[in-house]
């Protein structure tokens, strides 16, 4: 039995020095070490040997397969030496990995699309100050103090109490602030578009945020009509929300416009037929518009006997929900990539 033995360990030892790569290792460790060797072969065949020859040769097998054991270990780290394992190999001819590159925010980016949408009908864009004078943001637009459409808009004020006898501030509730300003310190004709941040004490919902932007326009010259404002807001909407979209307007009421509309475009969910979306009612509300109220151009200095003027808001977060189906306002502000990245 011993000489078996000897044999399987010189053919062995001999066969593993001649080996310089991973995959003959393996097939030598299958052949000598693996389940079905020679080796196992005759540790398997001792049970028929007397008790003494076969605690002889037990040892000597043991020996041996712990010899090819270390001789196979050292073979696999000559190997590793002499030729890296792929992972650890660099290919300089391949392309770097990309860095994620970044885009505008969807909000950002309605606001680019409408604006461009009015420049191309001769509107300028016009900004103002977000931490606003009472009087630009309330008396300015026709809304007095008494005035019950205050009410609606939960203000956050600037140290209202310190300030109440001289002049309050706050921070702008609507961007028609803007409008005051732009009536008291431009001279007709005027066409300016008003895009900014607004602020209200809401409590957060699907809906409602404490933070928004709004979009608000202003046309002011002599013999401007409803005719004006209807074809302006129609050719904003067909290209906008598409050719195919149908234009509603229905009388409603603004402190700062006489007469005042809604303006509505049919539903793009149902296209008109009624749905959950839009209450059944086959419509949805795009934006408020109407003739500029007397009031409001003769407080910003313009005569209006002799010119006549439009104005209109729209508030730029319920743009992409409408033209995107997107049923929570929030979504916009929550930071998260997989919705974000739609866009």
């Amino acid at each position: 039995m011993l000489e078996p033995l000897e044999e399987l360990r010189v053919n062995a030892l001999k066969e593993l020095g001649g080996i310089n790569n991973s995959k003959e290792l393996e097939t030598w460790r299958v052949r000598y070490l693996g389940k079905k060797s020679g080796l196992t072969q005759i540790l398997r065949g001792l049970a028929s040997l007397p008790l003494e020859e076969r605690k002889t040769a037990g040892a000597r097998a043991n020996e041996i397969k712990a010899e090819l054991q270390m001789g196979l270990s050292a073979s696999i780290e000559v190997v590793h030496r002499r030729a890296p394992v792929r992972e650890e190999q660099i290919d300089i001819t391949l392309p770097g990995r990309p860095l994620p590159i970044g885009h505008l925010h969807p909000i950002t980016q309605t606001l680019d699309e409408i604006g461009d949408i009015f420049i191309s009908m001769g509107f300028q864009v016009v900004e103002g100050p977000e931490v606003e004078w009472e009087y630009y943001n309330f008396e300015a637009l026709n809304m007095p103090a008494e005035h019950p459409a205050r009410d609606s808009q939960s203000t956050l004020w600037v140290d209202y109490e310190t300030e109440r006898a001289e002049r309050p501030m706050l921070l702008r509730t609507q961007g028609t602030a803007i409008t005051a300003r732009v009536i008291e310190s431009m001279a007709p004709p005027i066409r300016t578009i008003e895009p900014g941040r607004v602020y209200r004490r809401e409590a957060t919902d699907a809906t409602h945020l404490s933070i928004y932007h709004n979009i608000d326009g202003l046309a002011v010259d002599k013999g401007i009509t409803m005719v004006d404002l209807k074809g302006t807001l129609y050719e904003f909407a067909r290209r906008y929300f598409g050719e195919e979209r149908k234009v509603r307007f229905r009388c409603d009421y603004f402190p700062f416009v006489e007469p005042g509309v809604e303006m509505a475009i049919d539903c793009l969910v149902c296209n008109g037929a009624g749905c959950r979306l839009c209450g059944n009612s086959g419509w949805i509300e795009v934006l408020g518009a109407g003739m500029t109220h007397p009031e409001v151009l003769r407080r910003g200095g313009i005569d209006p006997e002799v010119y006549t003027s439009f104005a209109f808001g729209m508030g730029v977060e319920r743009m992409p929900m409408l033209r995107y189906g997107i049923d929570d306002i929030r979504l916009f502000y929550g930071s998260d990539l997989r919705f974000l990245r739609q866009f």
